[in-house]
């Protein structure tokens, strides 16, 4: 235990930018991938076979894309869109560059996670939005998103987790943050009492994030009841 006080205390300032490093990308990241993943889930609920525009080509077409996304290991993919990466960003090494990944990594998940909790909306609420003449766009702007934001929360607080994995992952192939940390000097240099830091950090973002995330999840639903 003592030695890991030392460590700490030597590495505070580089786990100190590790933790900041790892918090940039999953946050900037998160933010994205709902900004992309979001509207894909919208589109992949209104034009399935029971959805508010009915559109079998469109729904088959965008559903291939999303499991495309999602079955590609992460590690590949980092590969895969170095090209794009350094067009995007101008580098392929740094935090800022792992945001690309993580993106599309994420993205497609978002999508999948915002189609479950948009399919599990009672249908009534639907019906009784058309009986008073609203739109489709206004069904899904003001009835569907909004009864669905307690399951949209609790799908963020996973993908975040999510995010904060594959994140320390990406410190494996230049990638800043804690993941960095770890391989660079707790794996190569046989420094395990900093790897064993490293993952205390990485666990404790994990939960701080679910515990924010449920609460605010079930302030919600007491809110909309």
């Amino acid at each position: 235990m003592e030695n890991l006080w030392i460590t700490f205390a030597a590495f505070w300032p580089t786990l100190f930018d590790g933790l900041v490093d790892t918090m940039y990308m999953t946050f900037a990241s998160v933010t994205i991938a709902y900004a992309l993943g979001l509207p894909m889930g919208v589109m992949l609920v209104a034009t399935g076979p029971d959805g508010l525009m009915p559109n079998r080509p469109a729904n088959k077409i965008l559903g291939m894309v999303v499991n495309t996304g999602r079955s590609i290991p992460f590690i590949i993919l980092i590969v895969l869109l170095i090209p794009i990466t350094r067009i995007i960003v101008g580098t392929t090494i740094g935090s800022t560059a792992a945001i690309v990944p993580l993106v599309i990594a994420a993205a497609p998940f978002v999508a999948r996670m915002v189609e479950a909790a948009l399919s599990e909306l009672d249908a009534g609420v639907i019906d009784a939005a058309k009986s008073m003449g609203a739109g489709n766009f206004q069904i899904i702007r003001k009835v569907m998103l909004p009864e669905s934001i307690p399951s949209l929360v609790r799908g963020l607080a996973i993908t975040t987790i999510n995010l904060i994995s594959l994140s320390a992952m990406a410190g494996a192939v230049g990638a800043g943050g804690l993941g960095r940390i770890a391989i660079r000097y707790g794996y190569q240099r046989f420094q395990t009492d900093l790897m064993l830091i490293t993952v205390v950090f990485i666990v404790a973002i994990v939960a701080i994030v679910q515990l924010v995330l449920n609460v605010l999840a079930a302030k919600i639903d007491r809110k909309i009841i």
